[in-house]
């Protein structure tokens, strides 16, 4: 059997025992109508999300460089990678798509919707390649769109409170 193939039958075998761990998805927020929300928190979860794939990436590149070949890291890896990639797409379809983005009542604000699902789309197929792929490209596509649709989401006087968050250490 090739490493490759060995690495694939270890990564496997957990889910076709049923004994992977779950992903650490976010708890969705409740979905009820009771107008808690932290919008800027859950840019900066789906951010931090962002640097653990790129941290499991650059671990898994530099795991396969050695000998011998611990499987079992590479395996840990993978899947830290490809929870906190679940983790991501969860956001977006739980959060952002089913509780903040609304439909517009007119046609006033149907070009900022439209943008808003292009790149909440975006960001759930950059997600997918990171399980897909050990490339970092994908990672900065995240961040990419995670800028872009701040921009279209919050306020210039939000989105300047949170660039001041970030330059102090809080966060993004």
């Amino acid at each position: 059997m090739t490493p490759l193939a060995r690495i694939a039958l270890l990564a496997a075998l957990p889910l076709a025992l049923g004994l992977a761990p779950k992903a650490a998805s976010p708890l969705p927020h409740c979905q009820i109508p009771c107008g808690i929300y932290g919008d800027a928190m859950h840019i900066d979860m789906m951010l931090e999300d962002a640097a653990t794939i790129e941290k499991s990436m650059r671990s898994l590149q530099e795991l396969a460089g050695k000998q011998p070949v611990d499987y079992d890291q590479i395996v840990r890896w993978t899947m830290n990678k490809d929870q906190h990639a679940a983790s991501i797409q969860e956001r977006v379809a739980s959060y952002w798509l089913a509780q903040r983005i609304k439909a517009p009542e007119d046609e006033a604000g149907r070009e900022k919707y439209l943008r808003q699902l292009e790149i909440l789309h975006g960001i759930t197929v950059a997600a997918m390649k990171c399980k897909q792929t050990t490339d970092p490209a994908w990672v900065e596509k995240l961040r990419g769109h995670a800028d872009a649709f701040s921009k279209t989401y919050f306020s210039a006087e939000d989105l300047e409170h949170l660039r001041h968050h970030e330059d102090h250490g809080g966060g993004r």
